[in-house]
């Protein structure tokens, strides 16, 4: 055996977001040890993209005590396990409004694999159309606004934005144009 190995596991906490788990773990040298893990539903993350210009959402994020902008994000309701490309496009619609003709995906995301299960899809949303959004009652404080990509990369320098999910999926569309 070369990997960690887990030889238990018991739950700790659940709520309707995450469960927090503590594994007995057995590492590659035979010793034995603890790891606590954060289980939280996969997510999509969708780039809404009209030309120069891409949406963002702005909340407080309580953990942090701040609100950030951020591309829109987030898990299915209730935990329900969703396709991604359906998850994206729920997320995009509950969360701007908006609808995309085309989703294309970008990749894949593990927000923090030295603590958390969870692993988020990256999707580019284009030829899109106005609507209503469908907020959750937990985002009764979204706001959300296009930017240009030199807004976008201004507000990354400057500290606006800061969530690593977002300037990680940007890093992906550029990419992506590239290839």
């Amino acid at each position: 055996m070369d990997w960690i190995r887990q030889v238990s596991s018991r739950e700790v906490y659940r709520n309707d977001w995450l469960t927090l788990r503590e594994d007995g773990i057995r590492r590659p040298d035979g010793s034995d040890g603890i790891y606590a893990v954060v289980d939280k539903p996969n997510y999509a993350l969708v780039i809404a993209c009209d030309g120069d210009r891409l949406k963002l959402v702005e909340q407080f994020r309580y953990p942090l005590g701040l609100r950030r902008w951020e591309f829109p994000q987030g898990t299915a309701p209730g935990r329900a396990d969703m396709e991604p490309f359906d998850l994206a496009a729920r997320e995009l619609r509950e969360e701007t409004g908006l609808r995309a003709k085309a989703i294309v995906k970008l990749g894949l995301l593990d927000v923090a694999p030295g603590m958390s299960s969870q692993r988020g899809s990256v999707f580019l949303a284009t030829e899109l159309t106005e609507g209503d959004h469908d907020r959750e009652h937990e985002e009764q404080d979204m706001r959300s606004a296009w930017v240009t990509r030199g807004e976008f990369e201004r507000m990354v320098a400057d500290g606006e934005i800061t969530d690593a999910q977002s300037i990680a999926a940007y890093g992906m569309l550029l990419l992506w144009e590239r290839s």
